[in-house]
């Protein structure tokens, strides 16, 4: 059932229109607003006070209608004055979007002069009566069209993403130039686009195309940057200091070999991070317990000679999760390793935030109950987390037993620019025509955080649901490491459904979700890290080559072509191969249950040639000795294909020519 939940909105349209009764346009208004669009109308007054708080402006098709009715009650001509505003505007990186009816137009009527012949002039642009050809029609009455100053209407890709069937009325044209910074956009045939029309052939897709397109600019935006008390006191800035220095003390284990470094060393260390946690501790009033357990641990981590730290009290103790609310800080010291950075456990210091939007927390009240999953952005760190990780989990942190299983961290900042980093990247180098929303998406920092923050609590929780033959979690479990990759994969996909969902049910804002799994999982997964038991990597093996085989991607003329139309069914059918295989999964043994899942990997992704696992090559031992079987499992055991070698190699040399330019 629908969901009542907030939108998100990112860029302000202001229609200068005082609302014709022959064009509505109420209805692409609400659609604009059900997406990232806030909607205005400058009904009066001075129109360049108005754009000052706009980023794009639409001439609508009420001001047209002055072309064959003189009219007193109309909108007055634009002015000298607003005509060099919106100049101005547009060169500053504004959209601006003109509609103009194309109907017959009685050459012996009067012409009112609005303005917007200057307008459209001043970006190239011209109106033109007469047939698609240029020449008058027969009858005295002829439509009009826009024609660029290159006599040639300038192609946009973005413009046409699916759209395929659409009525222009008589010559109606469009025509889209760039302006400086800014963009323009001008249709004849603007009825298309009114309350009656919008919802009939591909009229609401042509609508959206346009007002991303123009809006494209004022997307284009850093996060918003964090500022933090915390991270200025001199006391942090101790506490990441020391714990550094105590690092490069430490063995792979974590512990301090004391016949190579002085006790006192350790100790004078140890004793200036727990005075800087104790200076720290009167900012984090909600991390009491935890904060005066950390010292205790360190403590006990020296007294007992510094050997494999164990954590397990103030790990037991901190709880980023019940702090669901947007803006907190967390202080975290512990011993762990970096997952994508290094196995080595070593003390690491980091101040994190929890960014926690409305619609997350009404999600929440709704059904996508998560309540161990708490996302959060990197404030300051130690230089573990220079590296890859983009996790914060308690199985990393260094304990003598089992660990306490509170909270699932994740560096929702961190994952959000490397999507957008490999995305505009690969789209570059494979020519792929970006729809207009996910060239938008992929320029604008917050929107692509925020949508990591839904992707992240919906795919964890997935983890927990459906036939689930194993700990779907599988931390701590000795599988081939292909488990992995399908167990991720397959909470991905799901997660791909429920954001198909949420559109449906109202919430639009969930397809950059399911665009963030598409392009992370066939783009930047398989050739991020080395090939050692890659399953994320080999996760996006799959869906790429599933996707290819059937169609729905083409790399063909070193460009890769995407049927966007295809895409939601293919994925579906992929996660339905694998729901069956978990499900068949409860009735197999372990080794069988393996045995099929790399049968159904290998019929799209061929597996090593040297494979011991391959259907013609597999060695049949008994069963009961599964460490056998895993012995056998190859470094790679699903190697490259030649478009992720040429990809990588073509990527390589974009980094390379983007360095000499630097």
């Amino acid at each position: 059932m629908p969901i009542a939940l907030p939108q998100r909105h990112v860029v302000r349209v202001l229609f200068h229109t005082d609302r014709s009764p022959l064009f509505s346009h109420e209805a692409g208004a609400a659609a604009l607003e059900r997406r990232d669009f806030d909607v205005a109308v400058h009904r009066g007054g001075p129109l360049t006070e108005a754009l000052a708080g706009a980023d794009v402006l639409v001439v609508s098709p009420r001001s047209t209608l002055l072309d064959r009715h003189t009219s007193e009650d109309g909108p007055a001509p634009l002015s000298g004055d607003e005509l060099d505003a919106i100049t101005a505007f547009v060169a500053r990186g504004g959209g601006l979007l003109v509609f103009i009816d194309s109907g017959p137009v009685d050459a012996d009527a009067p012409r009112v002069d609005t303005g917007r012949d200057e307008l459209l002039g001043r970006f190239g642009l011209r109106i033109e009566r007469g047939d698609a050809s240029g020449e008058a029609a027969a009858g005295g009455s002829s439509p009009m069209r826009i024609v660029a100053s290159l006599d040639e209407d300038t192609a946009e890709p973005a413009l046409h993403h699916l759209v395929g069937d659409v009525r222009l009325h008589r010559a109606g044209r469009l025509a889209a130039v760039r302006h400086s910074e800014g963009r323009v956009a001008a249709v004849a045939g603007s009825g298309l686009f009114d309350d009656a029309s919008l919802a009939e052939r591909d009229h609401l897709q042509l609508w959206l195309n346009l007002f991303y397109w123009v809006a494209a600019p004022a997307f284009r935006a850093e996060p918003e940057p964090i500022v933090s008390a915390a991270a200025h006191d001199p006391a942090w800035a101790r506490l990441r200091d020391e714990t550094n220095a105590l690092r490069r003390l430490q063995e792979p284990k974590g512990e301090v070999d004391l016949d190579r470094h002085e006790r006192a060393k350790v100790e004078a260390h140890v004793a200036a991070m727990t005075e800087s946690i104790v200076a720290l501790a009167p900012r984090f009033p909600h991390e009491q317990a935890y904060l005066e357990q950390v010292p205790r641990d360190l403590r006990a981590w020296v007294d007992g000679g510094c050997g494999k730290p164990d954590f397990t009290a103030s790990l037991a103790l901190f709880h980023p999760e019940q702090h669901r609310r947007d803006g907190i800080e967390h202080l975290v010291v512990f011993p762990l390793y970096t997952p994508n950075g290094s196995p080595d456990t070593r003390f690491e210091a980091l101040l994190v935030r929890t960014p926690w939007p409305e619609f997350v927390a009404t999600l929440e009240r709704s059904g996508f109950d998560n309540d161990k999953y708490v996302p959060v952005q990197l404030i300051d760190n130690t230089a573990g987390y220079d590296s890859e990780c983009a996790v914060l989990f308690p199985e990393t942190v260094s304990v003598a037993g089992r660990p306490t299983n509170n909270y699932g961290g994740i560096f929702c900042d961190r994952e959000a620019s490397r999507f957008q980093r490999s995305t505009a990247a690969g789209a570059e180098v494979l020519r792929i025509d970006l729809p207009p929303d996910v060239a938008a998406l992929i320029s604008n920092g917050d929107l692509v955080r925020e949508t990591y923050i839904l992707w992240d609590m919906v795919h964890d929780r997935w983890h927990s649901h459906g036939d689930l033959p194993f700990d779907p979690f599988m931390i701590r479990q000795r599988l081939p490491y292909w488990m992995y990759s399908l167990e991720e994969l397959r909470v991905d996909l799901a997660t791909y459904g429920s954001a198909g969902e949420l559109v449906r049910d109202g919430f639009p804002f969930a397809r950059y979700v399911q665009y963030a799994i598409l392009f992370d999982r066939i783009l930047r997964f398989p050739i991020t890290g080395n090939r050692v038991r890659n399953y994320d990597g080999l996760g996006g093996q799959l869906l790429f080559a599933y996707l290819h085989q059937n169609g729905v991607v083409r790399w063909t003329d070193n460009r890769l072509l995407i049927d966007w139309e295809r895409i939601e069914g293919a994925v579906g059918e992929l996660r339905a191969a694998l729901d069956d295989l978990y499900r068949r999964g409860i009735d197999l043994s372990r080794v069988s249950y393996w045995i099929d899942a790399h049968d159904l990997i290998s019929t799209y992704v061929r597996p090593n040639v040297s494979s011991q696992w391959r259907r013609d090559q597999r060695v049949i031992t008994d069963e009961a000795e599964t460490r056998a079987w895993i012995d056998r499992v190859l470094d790679d055991e699903f190697p490259l294909s030649i478009f992720y070698e040429q990809l990588t190699k073509k990527l390589a040399a974009r980094a390379a020519d983007e360095l000499v330019a630097a």
